[in-house]
């Protein structure tokens, strides 16, 4: 398999990798990586496949998608890296841990969940059908994207967070699009939590309808080396939601682990 693509920032020992999330790509993590260079990091931030110039996989489920991330892993080195994923990040991150624990030193699990909805299969029918009705109706991901985006902004969102998320999500080809959407719906690491042995963060937005704050409250509780923090007034999109405060969150949690030095 192919590495997928990817850009980085920073030589330090220890690397992070950064995991977009389904209307994301490398460009989501814009002001995550300089700060994490400077900070003596290697900051990673990938394509998934079938965004930006990374090559689609057949079929696209998550055990493939896992395996172009140990590629990845595996061309940036032997050393254990740093999984940091956001929303579908996130299940990417669970479900890379569950295949290649040993290829993974740390997980910050950010506005996530351990699973896609109920045991049963109608949530997932009606989410697929929800969210790829406007693609059926002829809508531009454009258009789909001022919907959806607007509605996962939180109230004290940086000014052009939003704006930027929008942009990013409109370049998502339509067809990767109805391909990852189907794939959320079919994660469930419910069980691995318990299994759990690195230190992991779990960041949550306390405006997430998403992710909302008790669900990965819930989550950290049931990971033994767990730290739980709360972003007050931030939605789902985290990262360009509120960057600062984000990325002083994973800094603090990857000092204790690290022996970096915070900014």
């Amino acid at each position: 398999m192919s590495p997928p693509a990817y850009v980085e920032q920073g030589r330090g020992g220890d690397t992070l990798v950064f995991l977009h999330g389904v209307g994301g790509g490398h460009a989501a993590w814009d002001d995550q990586l300089p700060y994490f260079a400077g900070l003596g990091y290697r900051a990673v931030a990938w394509d998934q496949p079938g965004y930006g110039e990374s090559p689609l996989v057949e079929p696209y489920d998550l055990e493939r998608v896992a395996g172009a991330l140990l590629s990845l892993i595996e061309r940036l080195g032997d050393s254990p890296v740093v999984l940091v994923g956001h929303s579908m990040g996130g299940f990417v991150a669970q479900e890379a841990y569950a295949r290649f624990p040993q290829r993974i030193k740390a997980l910050a699990l950010c506005f996530t969940s351990a699973a896609f909805g109920g045991s049963g299969g109608d949530f997932q029918r009606q989410f697929i059908a929800a969210r790829i009705a406007p693609l059926n109706q002829g809508r531009s991901m454009a258009e789909i994207s001022a919907r959806l985006m607007a509605s996962m902004r939180g109230s004290r969102s940086r000014p052009g967070g939003l704006e930027r998320a929008q942009q990013i999500m409109a370049g998502v080809p339509p067809s990767t699009y109805r391909k990852a959407v189907e794939l959320l719906t079919t994660f469930d690491r419910r069980a691995l939590l318990p299994r759990i042995e690195i230190p992991t963060l779990l960041l949550a937005g306390g405006e997430d309808r998403t992710a909302p704050p008790s669900v990965m409250e819930r989550m950290a509780q049931k990971i033994s080396a767990a730290e739980y923090v709360l972003l007050d007034g931030c939605g789902h999109l985290g990262p360009m939601d509120q960057p600062a405060e984000f990325n002083r969150a994973l800094a603090a949690c990857l000092e204790r682990h690290t022996n970096r030095k915070k900014a």
